[in-house]
């Protein structure tokens, strides 16, 4: 997987303005002219600096953001995997399952199975 760098959503002013719109409205589709068009860049020139400042491109930078909020509202929600795909801005649940999978290496119901028993353990 290549590097990763979130850091630079906290230097960029244009990557912080599109970070943070899309994590308002995580569960709407953002388009790469939409975020350029955010970021006050041509689509073209934003794909390649949005590449070279954060080490993947736009369209995976945004798979792994929902992946993200979905581990997280799995650690502190109770949702169908149907949910939880819909809520993190998914528009089916093959798609997410896949993206879910390749990002931690499970898939959301054996994740959502193990939160579950660490939960039991707790108590």
């Amino acid at each position: 997987m290549p590097p990763f760098s979130p850091e630079v959503f906290d230097y960029y002013p244009p990557l912080t303005k599109v970070r943070n719109h899309f994590q308002s409205n995580i569960i709407h589709h953002m388009s790469l002219s939409a975020a350029a068009n955010l970021a006050g860049y041509e689509t073209k020139y934003f794909s390649a600096y949005f590449r070279h400042k954060v080490g993947i491109g736009f369209r995976e930078w945004a798979t792994r953001m929902r992946v993200c909020a979905a581990v997280e509202r799995m650690q502190r929600e109770n949702q169908t995997i149907t949910e939880l795909a819909l809520a993190v801005g998914f528009r089916d649940v093959t798609t997410f399952e896949r993206a879910f999978k390749k990002h931690t290496g499970h898939t959301p119901s054996y994740f959502k199975k193990h939160r579950e028993k660490r939960l039991k353990n707790r108590e």
